[in-house]
């Protein structure tokens, strides 16, 4: 206990240098893990802009909605960024970025696993999971229209997967493999036939592997 009530007097606040490039990080992160998620949606769109276009009621540019989508996810990295500083505070992330504290890692996978189950994380996947029907109900024209349905989308998207970004601190910021598992996960879950259900089987090994690891088992390497 002395031990680590030293360690947590020894960390210094983050100085206000380091913030930017670490909000920066979080959010190329976000970017280059939720970007292809987008992609079905991105092509329905562009394919109404190129109609409307060939009729001559031109509509925004594809990349007014995508920046739309991207501006909900810079803003969760502002988040993120916070979260990161006060784990670092606390002393609960190792110079990996990694979960330092097994009590921190199995509830992080525990939280994840429960909400993966939950009717809300559901009604949000199935926005993400059905472009045509987003794009029909939720059109607005303009450039102002496609940017707000361009942060619709990324709403739905961060209600459906912000809890998974949580898991960045249970194998690492720095670990390739670990971010690149948690984007396919994400990925699969918003494209693959049995989407849904693969949430579910995926929130209940969350589940179980979080319960293990608080029983002391090493099931988070």
């Amino acid at each position: 206990m002395g031990d680590a009530m030293q360690a947590m007097v020894q960390v210094q606040p983050w100085a206000a240098a380091e913030v930017a490039p670490k909000m920066l990080m979080w959010a190329a992160m976000m970017v280059a893990m939720m970007v292809p998620t987008a992609v079905p949606m991105t092509l329905v769109y562009a394919a109404v802009a190129r109609k409307a276009a060939r009729d001559d009621h031109p509509v925004a540019p594809t990349f007014v909605f995508v920046a739309g989508y991207l501006a909900i996810w810079v803003l969760f990295s502002v988040g993120a960024t916070a979260a990161q500083s006060g784990l670092d505070q606390f002393a609960l992330l190792s110079p990996e970025m990694s979960s330092a504290s097994t009590v921190l890692g199995g509830g992080l996978l525990i939280s994840a696993g429960v909400y993966e189950l939950t009717p809300y994380k559901h009604a949000c996947l199935a926005h993400c999971r059905a472009p045509a029907h987003f794009i029909s109900h939720k059109w607005r024209s303009g450039f102002a229209g496609a940017f707000r349905m361009g942060a619709g989308l990324g709403t739905y998207c961060l209600g459906c997967c912000w809890i998974l970004m949580g898991l960045l601190f249970v194998g690492g910021l720095m670990n390739l493999l670990w971010v690149a598992a948690i984007a396919a996960l994400i990925l699969l879950e918003k494209i693959m036939p049995l989407g849904e259900i693969g949430a579910r089987v995926a929130g209940a090994a969350m589940i179980v592997v979080g319960l293990l690891s608080l029983a002391g088992l090493p099931v988070l390497g």
